[in-house]
């Protein structure tokens, strides 16, 4: 039986590029201004194929909700405002809970992740862990109660958002040395995930080991501070071929895209279990 993938992460068969038959043209549908403030993110909700049409906007202290509607217009379906006037989103993500009721997962300067209920059109619960600002978050689409936090404190967290507990802290003895700045789980394997930063490096950290707490977390019933939250200090692979901060990776397949600063250069590996071939 061939291995289960999210929504949006199933294979393209077919040309690409020069030798397609047909180019696509595309063109500018529509655009909107979300005042003066920067917008700092935009995601679609490739989670649940439900709302396909549906994305969110992050910017200032503030995520907002849209529908693409069939002729081509803009409706504006939520906004959240947080409390926290100072509070700058850098980031945000689609998730759902064991019930698939639809979340939307936000963060940024303060360090403090909310989860709303999009479905309640509520705040559901807020995740206090990180030292620093959250420059990244993103959510398995294997489990999309599992979301992965990527911080200027030097760590990337693991949470379940149904229960609200932070599964795992990957970070110390051989974790990155400079702020986190981007993070992505494997589109297949519920075990890998990738994530790189200002240290110049890439990392290749494992869930095998810890997978009794991950399970653990879907059923944890006490308080979310007293879940047995596990360090992984040691990832299973890192790669050192950029000379500059690593802002972006993403999983492609086995295939492992990577992109540095300024000078734009990429890097592109074909993991598997015993090597990353650059």
């Amino acid at each position: 039986m061939s291995a289960k993938t999210g929504l949006g992460t199933d294979p393209l068969v077919g040309l690409t590029g020069g030798h397609a038959r047909k180019r696509k043209e595309y063109k500018v549908c529509n655009k909107l201004q979300e005042g003066k403030r920067p917008v700092y993110a935009v995601c679609f909700n490739f989670i649940d194929s439900r709302f396909y049409n549906v994305f969110a906007t992050a910017g200032g202290n503030r995520v907002t909700i849209y529908q693409l509607l069939e002729n081509n217009g803009l409706a504006v379906l939520q906004t959240y405002v947080d409390e926290d006037k100072d509070e700058a989103f850098y980031t945000v993500s689609w998730a759902c809970d064991t019930a698939n009721s639809p979340y939307l997962i936000a963060s940024g300067s303060s360090g403090v992740i909310r989860a709303i209920n999009a479905d309640r059109e509520k705040l559901h619960k807020s995740f206090v862990g990180h030292g620093d600002s959250i420059n990244e978050l993103r959510t398995q689409a294997l489990r999309p109660c599992l979301v992965a936090s990527a911080s200027k404190d030097e760590s990337v967290r693991l949470w379940n958002i149904n229960t609200g507990v932070c599964i795992l802290i990957f970070a110390g003895s051989n974790g990155h040395r400079n702020e986190v700045l981007s993070v992505d789980f494997h589109p297949s394997n519920k075990d890998l995930i990738a994530s790189c930063g200002m240290d110049n490096s890439v990392k290749i950290w494992s869930l095998k080991d810890f997978s009794v707490y991950v399970e653990q977390s879907f059923d944890w019933k006490d308080v979310s501070s007293k879940f047995p939250t596990k360090y992984v200090q040691f990832p299973i692979f890192t790669a050192n071929v950029h000379s500059n901060y690593v802002d972006c990776t993403r999983w492609l397949g086995d295939l492992i895209l990577s992109k540095e600063t300024e000078k734009a250069r990429s890097m592109c590996g074909n993991f598997n279990p015993v090597h990353l071939h650059c």
